[in-house]
């Protein structure tokens, strides 16, 4: 996860150094060359401050404050991520809402290696803030190529209300209604499954899981759970 699942990367000699100089490369080679960007060192900022939105609900005004820089230049900027291919929204779900639900998307980089690589680092950043959304970006990722590679019609989004209860992911198509929660921790607690039982709650059709880093195949107050790792390797092998 910390390399994240880029074949050029992977592939290198030394993968670390590679992931590190990704942005720049694209910067670089991308960017200036199609004259995307014509202030270099305020995307670089931008980079800096939409990193932290990763795995996150995506604020527009606040990604400007924190890059010093004029919202429809940000607006304009997540284009041109999404246009290269290094960025992807996952919009809220809200059909048939039977509750208040948020309505900005959340915002991923489509490797967490490319997350990892531009997310600070310092005194003030903790290396366990970055597990979390790393690895629910690993999780999306895995979601949108099943989806690709499956020809399935499903969709992605989340699930959030203005309470706070939110769920990952929801897939969404034809071949049913899917509510996937994301824990990086080894054990679990009561707090980890509420935004499930209360989707389920208004969706009693929808199939809940929960992810987590831990062992074992549990039922956690009613709610299955899988260790992350075997849903990665079962999404690999067009399983889901």
């Amino acid at each position: 996860m910390r390399h994240g699942t880029i074949p050029l990367i992977l592939t290198a000699s030394d993968p670390g150094q590679v992931l590190a100089s990704y942005a720049a490369l694209y910067v670089r080679e991308e960017v200036q060359a199609e004259a995307l960007v014509r202030n270099i060192p305020a995307f670089h900022r931008f980079l800096e401050a939409i990193s932290l939105s990763h795995g996150s609900v995506l604020n527009i005004s606040g990604v400007s404050r924190e890059a010093q820089i004029e919202r429809k230049v940000v607006e304009n900027y997540l284009t041109i991520l999404e246009d290269l291919v290094l960025a992807f929204r996952v919009p809220v779900f809200s059909r048939r809402a039977r509750r208040s639900v948020v309505a900005h998307p959340k915002f991923y980089f489509v490797d967490p290696g490319v997350f990892t690589s531009l997310r600070p680092r310092g005194p003030l950043d903790a290396e366990g803030e970055r597990l979390g959304p790393a690895l629910e970006g690993l999780v999306a990722a895995h979601l949108r190529a099943w989806i690709a590679y499956s020809t399935s019609d499903a969709q992605i989004s989340y699930w959030r209300t203005p309470a706070g209860l939110e769920v990952d992911f929801i897939v969404y198509g034809s071949r049913g209604l899917r509510a996937i929660e994301v824990k990086s921790g080894e054990r679990l607690h009561p707090s980890d499954v509420a935004g499930l039982r209360a989707f389920r709650d208004d969706y009693p059709e929808a199939e809940c899981l929960l992810l987590y880093r831990g062992r074992d195949r549990l039922d956690f107050r009613g709610i299955p759970c899988l260790p992350v790792e075997d849903f990665l390797r079962d999404s690999v092998h067009g399983g889901m």
